[in-house]
């Protein structure tokens, strides 16, 4: 199974996810002519794209989505909260409905040779969930916009190989900085994002020695920065030789590929 991030930032977010039959996308949050260009560094064609899978229904997520659809008809994934929400929003422009297929959280469905299983998470959305998928005994697992975690978060993310995290941002960083105290509390409340400290703090609880591989993404651009994010995690970090690595703002990250 192939990861990387194609974009991943608060402002803009797109996942490639893949096996040698199957290749999905994890939201469009980006241009769909970024998405195009970037696959097209990772040597692939934005036709080939078996799905898209729909986290929810910010603008971070889902900017490209409605050119994406329109321009290659993909089958589009998402719970029915966050089809409602987006068609309703007007955000994506006119789509077929028949190009969204519903999910529901802890119902699992197949893609070509990949089980998908979304998520319940905690986020100020529609009905927002994150996704991990399974092939020949390969686990890969997406899990941003958190604005906490608990047991049930732990238990879907056990035992990936791969594993893509939320570090949204330092929180002394957010404390000093420009935003409005409303945002500010947001983002800090149980419906917003995980900071570096709490994504530390999830790892430890998930990562074991079949992880190979761990992702920081997300990170806000004005209260966090690559560096920091790397440190704060690596330090805090139960299992050092975990390769650890911060998903690119506005470039593709390293493919990572895991053979069972």
């Amino acid at each position: 199974m192939e990861l990387t991030s194609l974009a991943s930032s608060s402002e803009g977010n797109s996942i490639f996810v893949g096996t040698e039959n199957t290749k999905v996308l994890v939201d469009c949050g980006i241009s769909a002519k970024r998405i195009e260009n970037s696959l097209k560094e990772l040597g692939m064609k934005a036709s080939q794209m078996d799905a898209i899978l729909v986290t929810h229904e910010h603008s971070d997520h889902i900017k490209g989505l409605g050119v994406m659809a329109r321009r290659y008809g993909i089958p589009m994934f998402a719970t029915n909260g966050t089809i409602d929400a987006m068609l309703s929003s007007g955000k994506i422009g006119e789509v077929s409905h028949d190009l969204f297929y519903g999910v529901e959280a802890d119902r699992s469905f197949t893609l070509g040779d990949m089980t998908v299983n979304p998520t319940r998470i905690s986020h100020d959305a529609a009905e927002p969930v994150c996704y991990s998928f399974k092939a020949d005994d390969v686990k890969a697992s997406i899990a941003t916009d958190l604005g906490d975690y608990d047991d049930y978060i732990i238990e879907k993310l056990k035992d990936s190989n791969i594993l893509f995290v939320e570090a949204n941002h330092d929180v002394n960083m957010l404390q000093v900085g420009r935003y409005p105290y409303y945002l500010k509390q947001r983002i800090l409340g149980s419906k917003g994002h995980l900071s570096n400290d709490r994504c530390a703090c999830l790892l430890n609880d998930v990562i074991s020695d079949c992880t190979s591989h761990v992702y920081l993404g997300h990170l806000s651009k004005e209260n966090n920065y690559a560096q920091l994010a790397y440190e704060t995690v690596k330090t805090e970090l139960k299992m050092q030789d975990i390769s650890l690595e911060v998903a690119k703002r506005d470039q593709v990250s390293t493919l990572t590929n895991v053979i069972s």
